[in-house]
């Protein structure tokens, strides 16, 4: 249903090279690069950054965040690792969310900009 996903960011430099590291985590790679934009995606760019020099700061309860689906949770584990590593901070430890339903694990982050990004995936948890 969705084709692309796009996000400002303050400083396109700072972002591609924090986004390049986390979304590896994920299997996305950098496959379009112009002067106000960086495509990532798999088969095609399907999440952009889009330079916004004069962005204000996201607010923490803006309620938007872009979720991206994770291979195991591993790659969950390595995304929030990757993030926090690489100057963003963490929004939500990898885990279990029960509330979102029986076999949700996911991470949530900020990236540099203050942007919500979740990995998620989707396996048989051990109950109790």
């Amino acid at each position: 249903m969705i084709d692309h996903v796009s996000i400002p960011v303050s400083d396109l430099a700072r972002s591609g090279a924090f986004y390049d590291r986390v979304l590896g985590n994920l299997g996305l790679a950098r496959m379009v690069e112009r002067d106000q934009t960086i495509g990532y995606g798999k088969r095609y760019p399907e999440f952009w950054l889009n330079l916004r020099e004069d962005i204000p700061p996201v607010v923490d309860d803006c309620g938007t965040h872009v979720c991206l689906r994770a291979p195991g949770i591993d790659a969950v584990a390595a995304f929030f690792a990757s993030a926090i590593d690489y100057g963003g901070m963490g929004d939500g430890d990898p885990g279990p969310r029960p509330d979102y339903g029986p076999t949700y694990y996911a991470a949530f982050v900020r990236d540099p900009d203050g942007n919500r990004i979740e990995a998620v995936t989707f396996v048989d948890l051990p109950s109790g």
